[in-house]
């Protein structure tokens, strides 16, 4: 089998990228862990920072013009490292700029070869597909991988870059796709992905004429990626509802432009207020991006209040009620907040049930939790959790990023020490994740 030269057209061979070694991303903490000792309840106020779901699209959308860009309140966190590597690769200049500002040129040729090792470390790196082909007419890329949460297919994106006109192909485990010229279209998804709505909008943005996307998600960060294209001169509306149009035009230019809360990191925080019983105000949290969450807590029995830029949590004082939830595509309750609500519903006496409606595998996290006295019972998609008895320390593994929230969110009121391992997990979506805990009195700390 012959193998497929990854390139860019700025350099001769394969580019150095200073993240890949010998296969494998140089400088991963395998071995790390997370000590934590539950003390009781966490007071004080912590701020959320830019949404990750959101910054990783802005930066792949800078690949749609030779103009500079600059993103404000973009997480420093592994995947947008990551996800800058990967616009390095390409022949970007791509770096941060401040604390959390990154400045983007991807001016000149570029490589259309997206580097096999790093979007096989990030699934997010399958959205480069929407802007190289609107703009060199060409990409390849290795299937995507990221956190093993279950069954993720590309179909979706795949049938909507060839409703706009391109040829796709796969060549010993790559997708190749070529376009001589994207031309709009009307294009119903089978089911509203968050990653296909935004790799379609990114290659409609350039093609010729008007594109309809049907049954498309409605997350905020989709609006606040909108809002980006924008700003760069694109014109598309509707994001936020089931249809988006966009008008092609015949280029984007450079801009800047502030990220939005992370409403994910929002609502651990939220549930970590809960499920130490404490007294936590988590500044930047966007009410109306987490009207599901705060509707279960609400029903749960916690006291919750918000201001213009954030939310209180009070559960010190309440008898809380078990729930039953399922969880759906937004606005319904999110996903990536099933596994820390399965650590609070632990807490909580009483049998509450959750139904896993995205994510085929999203239940390891289940089995983690027992081991520090849980008792969950799993059917497939389905979780009975039998609450109120007391968890306590244990060494549990993280599976995935969200799991690893979970985790640590149990050790907080757990008896005893609890060690998470699997920081790598955590890293990729949380930033200083112990150093804010700190502040709000928890005792964690990171050792190798």
């Amino acid at each position: 089998m012959e193998a497929v030269r990854l390139y860019s057209s700025r350099g001769a061979g394969i580019r150095d990228c200073s993240l890949i070694q010998d296969g494998n991303l140089r400088g991963e903490r395998i071995l790390s862990k997370l000590s934590i000792v539950g003390l009781g309840p966490l007071r004080g106020e912590v701020c959320v920072g830019g949404a990750k779901n959101a910054a990783l699209k802005m930066l792949v959308a800078c690949l749609l013009t030779d103009d500079e860009c600059i993103i404000h309140n973009v997480p420093r966190i592994k995947d947008v490292e990551v996800m800058l590597e990967v616009l390095r690769f390409l022949g970007c200049d791509a770096d941060f700029c401040g604390a959390h500002s990154v400045r983007v040129r991807a001016e000149g040729d570029l490589g259309f070869k997206a580097p096999d090792v790093l979007v096989r470390k990030m699934r997010a790196s399958i959205q480069v597909m929407g802007p190289l082909l609107a703009r060199l007419g060409k990409v390849q890329v290795a299937y995507p991988g990221g956190c093993a949460i279950g069954e993720r297919p590309i179909d979706i994106h795949l049938a909507g870059f060839a409703a706009l006109g391109a040829d796709i192909g796969e060549k010993e485990g790559y997708i190749l796709a070529e376009a001589g010229k994207l031309v709009g279209c009307e294009f119903y998804l089978d089911f509203p992905s968050v990653g296909a709505t935004e790799n379609l909008i990114m290659a409609g943005v350039l093609a010729q004429g008007q594109t309809v996307l049907h049954n498309v998600a409605k997350e905020p960060e989709i609006v606040d990626l909108q809002d980006f294209l924008n700003k760069m001169g694109a014109k598309v509306m509707g994001a936020g509802t089931d249809r988006i149009t966009i008008q092609g035009v015949e280029r984007l230019s450079g801009t800047e432009h502030w990220v939005i809360p992370d409403r994910i990191e929002a609502g651990t925080f939220m549930l970590a207020g809960a499920i130490t019983k404490g007294d936590v105000y988590v500044r930047h949290a966007n009410v109306h991006h987490l009207e599901a969450l705060q509707a279960k807590l609400l029903q749960s029995g916690v006291a919750l209040s918000s201001t213009p830029d954030g939310i209180w949590v009070r559960a010190g004082r309440a008898m809380l009620q078990p729930l039953n939830l399922r969880t759906m595509p937004y606005p319904g309750f999110p996903t990536d907040l099933q596994p820390q609500m399965m650590a609070f519903l632990c807490t909580v006496a009483g049998t509450s049930m959750i139904i896993e409606g995205v994510y085929a595998h999203r239940m390891k996290h289940a089995a983690e939790l027992r081991r520090m006295g849980a008792s969950i019972w799993v059917e497939g998609r389905s979780a009975i959790i039998q609450g109120g008895n007391p968890l306590t320390g244990a060494s549990v593994q993280a599976s995935d990023l969200r799991a690893g929230a979970a985790l640590i969110l149990a050790g907080l009121a757990a008896c005893g020490t609890t060690e998470v391992y699997g920081l790598e997990h955590i890293d990729r979506g949380y930033e200083h994740l112990e150093s804010k805990f700190q502040e709000l009195g928890a005792c964690i700390t990171r050792l190798p």
